[in-house]
């Protein structure tokens, strides 16, 4: 039986192990999927206990401390600075299946990243969304409220010293929500709308991160949360007749490409999206 983990701290309720089981399932693999709650201070010497595993999934706060398991990284995970897939054998390979599952969620959405793409938020999810959109080609705007605005624009600067094309920019939130005025002319012309903020998860349903307008305004709609299974957010988007997908698609895309990666396994896309709403009626 192969065994893989998850590994982070603190590791509260997870649906990895439900996931990657069903996964290994469709690919008729014999193996389990534990979760590994590992504090900072005791990752090092934990590094022989991850080597008896196949592989493993890393999530915060290991996701940059791993790097050193590593003996080398995927373009994946050196693009973004980031691991948070490993795969074992001769060679210990970190990868980020992060941007893989966020990529297959937007191709699933039928939108494009190499179009207007509005980010909110800009945390790590939000800096790996904003990073990925702007090496596809697309032309970026990234809001963020006031607090947020330096790390915004430090982000940028990463973003341009290692792709010198990229059209990225940063918006300021001077209200509650972004609205148009704070994104001036370009408020009228979103391909693909991109929420990177915590804003609207559970327990706070209630909320959304920008107006209605916003959303008119913009052709997709993805949002990073997948608690609850439909947000406020992707509810009014579908009522305008929006196209809309929260970040289940994303949690499960990620971990079929870990699949891929420790086993080569190959799933159908109908498979994958009975797995999402399965995954989503478990919220």
């Amino acid at each position: 039986m192969k065994k893989y983990a998850l590994i982070g701290h603190p590791l509260g309720h997870s649906l990895s192990p439900q996931i990657h089981s069903r996964l290994m399932k469709l690919a008729g693999i014999d193996g389990s999927y534990e979760l590994l709650d590992i504090p900072p201070e005791e990752l090092e010497n934990s590094f022989g206990k991850l080597s008896g595993l196949d592989g493993f999934n890393a999530t915060i706060p290991h996701k940059v401390g791993i790097i050193p398991y590593c003996d080398r990284l995927d373009a994946s995970a050196e693009r973004f600075g980031s691991v948070n897939c490993v795969r074992n054998g001769d060679e210990k390979v970190g990868y980020n299946t992060d941007v893989f599952g966020f990529s297959r969620s937007i191709d699933m959405l039928g939108a494009s990243l190499a179009s207007h793409v509005l980010v909110i938020g800009c945390g790590g999810v939000g800096r790996m969304i904003a990073a990925e959109a702007a090496y596809k080609g697309g032309n970026v705007t990234v809001a963020v409220l006031p607090d947020f605005l330096i790390d915004a624009e430090k982000t940028i600067s990463q973003i341009k010293s290692r792709v010198p094309r990229a059209r990225i920019k940063s918006a300021e939130i001077h209200g509650e929500v972004l609205s148009e005025s704070d994104l001036g002319a370009s408020a009228h012309g979103f391909d693909l709308l991109i929420n990177a903020s915590p804003v609207g998860m559970f327990p706070k349903v209630d909320r959304m991160p920008c107006t209605d307008e916003i959303i008119a305004h913009s052709d997709a709609v993805f949002d990073v949360i997948y608690n609850p299974k439909e947000t406020l957010l992707t509810k009014k988007a579908k009522e305008l007749g929006k196209p809309a997908m929260t970040g289940m698609a994303m949690l499960v895309l990620q971990a079929a490409a870990a699949q891929e990666i420790w086993n080569g396994a190959k799933f159908a896309e109908a498979d994958l999206k009975q797995l999402i709403s399965d995954m989503e009626d478990l919220i």
